[in-house]
């Protein structure tokens, strides 16, 4: 690989396969793996911490533009540690507590504009593969390489599906899996702030007839 990018973006639908491929990319170039979607558990958690309650949206967003979010690579145990002020708080980010909140602090349009702004800071570090759904487009429009990682609904909910099984999960069937993505793709595509598209200039892989891996290896070969 001779052209290796300092900034990787890797954009797509949910279930597409873009922490899996992201992760392979990352470890093989010794990068930062960067999962946007937990900057939102990060605010999640710290507004929780700081108010107990998160109906006040003027409160939690001063409370987010406050926060200082860092990220460290523990090459040891193959994992991303989330540091909240300094004090890591990876283990605390998947907290029942947090999932019942994570979805209303994350709708408040100041507490976005907020963390595009720590993303952005993260990425600009380099060395950097950044997983989420608006990297190349909104938070970091200058990164050198831009993927898009895109699969049919039908795809994505067996693979999601299958996951489940693998983990003991058994609550939803492929039927529930299949609708919820459906009504995700449209929620997603459709909101009105950074709403998920390829960037212009953006690599699209459809990954339906592709293993994580075949993925990777395709995104290796663009850097050739």
């Amino acid at each position: 690989m001779k052209n290796i990018p300092n900034q990787i973006a890797i954009d797509g639908t949910a279930a597409s396969g873009k922490t899996t491929v992201g992760k392979i990319v990352a470890k093989n170039l010794d990068y930062l793996f960067f999962d946007t979607g937990i900057m939102y558990r990060v605010a999640a958690y710290g507004a929780d911490q700081k108010l107990h309650d998160v109906s006040d949206e003027a409160k939690v967003n001063e409370v987010v533009e406050m926060m200082d979010i860092a990220l460290q690579n523990d090459t040891e145990n193959g994992v991303t540690n989330v540091l909240l002020d300094g004090q890591n708080i990876t283990d605390r980010l998947h907290l029942p507590e947090v999932d019942r909140i994570v979805s209303t602090v994350a709708a408040y349009p100041a507490v976005r504009t907020a963390l595009t702004k720590q993303q952005r800071k993260i990425g600009l570090q380099g060395r950097v593969v950044m997983v989420g759904r608006d990297i190349g487009t909104v938070v970091m429009p200058d990164a050198e390489m831009k993927i898009y990682l895109e699969a049919s609904p039908e795809t994505r909910a067996k693979r999601r599906y299958l996951e489940n099984l693998s983990n003991n999960i058994e609550s939803e069937t492929y039927e529930m899996i299949l609708a919820d993505i459906i009504k995700r793709d449209k929620n997603d595509r459709e909101r009105a702030v950074a709403p998920l598209k390829p960037a212009d200039d953006a690599v699209i892989i459809h990954t339906d007839d592709y293993s994580a891996d075949e993925v990777a290896q395709k995104i290796f070969e663009l850097m050739d």
